[in-house]
């Protein structure tokens, strides 16, 4: 079942989507997080200076990532949390303080729209998207681990463009992650099964705390089991590319035997989480 978020702020208007999309499911064992599946920018902002061909490109969505996410959720029977805004109005996986959650470029292109924004603007954007997404996975991670004695494996869904900097990018899908305490590692064998398939080991970009913020501060500092998933954008951009690489990536999860999603050891930042504990406005500096 779909259940869109029908909160609206200062930022939103009526006509605008929701910030986020919860997709039910009757399984505790995961949780669905896909943090730029959207390309939705609020009415009110207009398209940030950029034309349409530039909003389809990967500095504006993870393309067919939602698509990834949701084939997955249906094949596990997991709940889902959405993020329904582009990651050029605010960036849901950095932190609001980070210079790259609302950024004034991206891969050599000005966004416009951003440029000159008052602490009132930011935290507008704070308010409306960033944290109604986060304090959604928040409550769905905190019924699920009230609902078992084991956590759910919380499963973060990006996508990758193939070509960055006139390089190519080999990797079909990549996981993401921080030894030692990691799921990522027999994931990794289990996928690299597949002879045809080229797997990158923290490739093409690699899981920084304190950078990143979804799988840190939701999963690691709970000591949530974790995969951090790339997929290559060119494999996922349609419906029929999206649902057989979700399959291949869950055939492999269902290989690993269940030991393999025993709770991790936790992350502990020297900061509450954020989402959890202070205003937008006081989100607009690292804390002290």
């Amino acid at each position: 079942m779909h259940a869109d978020c029908d909160t609206h702020t200062a930022l939103l208007r009526m006509s605008d989507p929701p910030p986020f999309t919860y997709l039910s499911g009757p399984s505790a064992d995961y949780l669905i997080v896909c943090d730029h599946a959207g390309a939705a920018i609020p009415s009110s902002l207009g398209t940030l200076g950029l034309s349409g061909a530039q909003l389809a490109t990967h500095i504006a969505i993870d393309i067919g990532a939602r698509w990834t996410a949701e084939h997955i959720a249906e094949r596990l029977g997991a709940q889902a949390v959405i993020a329904g805004y582009s990651r050029l109005v605010i960036d849901c996986n950095r932190y609001p303080w980070d210079s790259a959650s609302i950024t004034p470029e991206s891969d050599r292109t000005a966004i416009p729209g951003n440029l000159g924004l008052s602490a009132a603007e930011r935290a507008a954007r704070i308010d409306a998207l960033f944290l109604p997404y986060h304090r959604a996975i928040g409550s769905a991670l905190d019924a699920l681990m009230g609902r078992e004695a084991r956590p759910p494996v919380f499963l973060s869904i990006h996508s990758c463009t193939p070509n960055l900097d006139n390089e190519s990018r080999p990797w079909h899908i990549g996981l993401s992650y921080q030894p030692p305490d990691t799921l990522a590692l027999p994931m990794l064998e289990a996928l690299r099964r597949d002879p045809h398939l080229t797997v990158g080991d923290n490739q093409p970009y690699w899981l920084e705390p304190a950078v990143d913020y979804t799988t840190p501060e939701h999963a690691m500092r709970r000591g949530v089991p974790y995969l951090q998933v790339e997929f290559r954008q060119d494999l996922i951009a349609s419906q029929s590319g999206a649902r057989e690489w979700a399959g291949r990536f869950v055939d492999a999860l269902l290989s690993l035997p269940r030991s393999s999603a025993a709770p991790r050891s936790r992350w502990v930042p020297g900061w509450p989480a954020p989402h959890r504990h202070v205003p937008a406005a006081d989100l607009l500096a690292p804390p002290e």
